[in-house]
């Protein structure tokens, strides 16, 4: 590293765990090295063995001499977080190994111990449930910004249940979930029970996950500022109200869309439309060429991400419904998606005549893959639909390309996100809390027949807002410029 890059920031950036946060936390981190910012990106062991499995993640940043990706040891599988209790047992271990950890690292002289010649840290960026970084920044004198990366609805939610609490809104009395909630502000006109973050459906306040997402949340204010993966002309109300605690507010989404047009605009001959995966699982690219041979806008591409676990009786609902409505679809299937008995593959066990039909009907207008480039397939002009989680990642993503959603949100802050596509930016469906193959198969003939125009025409206002807030002179673009200035000065 040469003196100029030496008299640099350097910035720490710290996620969670976990697939949602890793990819967009990568993709600030490529931004700031634009930027000329010096980046340390440090996740455990486990996730930096998957990045250089995985992806092409050293080669993509071997342009950025500041750069460094470096890791810490192992608390917890990763690959096991599929539920809130799961999220509990992560957390407490980073708290037990990672907490002393980091403190060493954040706090060591560059010159000695690893043997690595960089700068000291002039700041951490940290993802907004690890206030363990949050207390190492205040204990050592660095400052600190906290990077949620969930949408400003998702956290404003979050962030009001204490008033949801004294208002009597939770716990839940009776098991109707859609009596309206009044006490979240801005949101007073649409939001119901079910449309509250799952963690929020306790009848123990004191439950450990709902407290630690709580916890978590109401410690924002601590931080120097905060950094959302969204844009003003889609949330701003929201935004509005996330302002009045933390003014230092900088929207700079979405992430994605945003890299690409920085990198068009300061790499030369930037012409490659495809995405830079950061995926931890391998990526099957075969769908590509399968979406190559298909119709515009013919294909639904479903899709319940990274952590969605769902029972075999699930899945043969959804995968009734999607062949049952005659539509071409493109179906992601991890394989430790599907909760089964021991030894019980749903794809390749002996099936009944009715499942046998499902498969023949499955080779006829379907493909099915392990793990998808979902950036490149949702920018593919075959793809007229997403059947998704409802993941903050994966609806911007679809947001930004203009494609109509049906949602069926697994957990934590997949519920709002689902709320906002179906009830406020009507640019899809909300199926939450459903899982039947005729209200499937309904779901997909009105996005994708009988109400396809309305939905296509309402998507392509909303990538247009989208695409016009990462652009020079944009909204997100401008936040940017004052995120790095802020990093800059110090």
């Amino acid at each position: 590293m040469d003196q100029v890059e030496q008299l640099r920031p350097h910035v720490l950036i710290f996620p969670f765990q976990a697939q949602g946060h890793v990819n967009s936390m990568l993709k600030l981190a490529e931004l700031l090295c634009l930027a000329g910012i010096n980046i340390t990106f440090l996740v455990s062991y486990n996730i930096h063995n998957r990045l250089l499995r995985h992806t092409d993640v050293v080669s993509r940043f071997s342009k950025y001499p500041g750069f460094n990706l470096d890791h810490y040891p192992d608390a917890y599988d990763e690959s096991k977080i599929h539920t809130a209790q799961q999220i509990m047992e992560l957390s407490s271990s980073l708290q037990s190994v990672v907490k002393p950890f980091l403190r060493e690292f954040v706090s060591k002289d560059p010159a000695h111990g690893t043997g690595k010649n960089r700068p000291r840290f002039s700041s951490i960026i940290a993802d907004g449930i690890l206030s363990l970084a949050l207390d190492v920044a205040e204990e050592i004198g660095l400052p600190l910004i906290y990077f949620r990366t969930i949408s400003a609805g998702a956290f404003w939610t979050y962030f009001c249940i204490p008033q949801l609490v004294e208002a009597g809104e939770l716990p839940f009395s009776g098991d109707d979930m859609n009596i309206r909630i009044e006490n979240v502000k801005g949101m007073e006109g649409f939001l119901r029970r079910c449309d509250l973050p799952s963690f929020c459906r306790v009848s123990d306040l004191t439950s450990p996950d709902f407290s630690f997402l709580l916890r978590e949340t109401l410690q924002t204010p601590r931080a120097k500022g905060l950094i959302l993966n969204t844009f003003e002309d889609l949330e701003g109300s929201i935004l509005s109200h996330v302002r009045t605690y933390c003014p230092n507010l900088y929207t700079i989404g979405p992430l994605h869309a945003h890299l690409k047009t920085r990198l068009q605009l300061q790499v030369a001959n930037s012409n490659n439309s495809n995405s830079n995966s950061n995926s931890l699982w391998q990526e099957d690219k075969s769908c590509i060429k399968w979406l190559d041979n298909q119709p515009p806008k013919s294909v639904l591409y479903v899709s319940f991400g990274s952590i969605t676990v769902i029972t075999r009786e699930k899945l043969l609902e959804f995968w009734h419904g999607i062949v049952n409505s005659g539509v071409k679809f493109l179906w992601v299937i991890r394989p430790d998606s599907i909760k089964a008995e021991a030894g019980d593959d749903v794809l390749k066990t002996t099936k009944s005549t009715p499942e046998m039909e499902l498969e023949e009907a499955t080779k006829e207008r379907g493909c099915m893959v392990g793990w998808a480039p979902q950036e490149e397939v949702l920018a593919h002009p075959a793809i007229g639909g997403f059947l998704t989680h409802s993941g903050w990642n994966s609806t911007l993503e679809s947001i930004a390309e203009g494609v109509p959603m049906i949602c069926w949100p697994y957990f934590a802050d997949q519920q709002p996100n689902s709320r906002f596509v179906g009830e406020v930016w009507k640019i899809g469906l909300d199926i939450k809390d459903t899982c039947d193959r005729v209200i499937v198969e309904k779901a997909i003939k009105d996005l994708m027949v009988e109400r396809k125009d309305e939905f296509l025409h309402r998507a392509d206002e909303m990538a247009k807002m989208a695409r016009k807030s990462v652009e020079e002179g944009g909204s997100s673009f401008c936040n940017l410029v004052r995120l790095i200035d802020y990093i800059v000065k110090g």
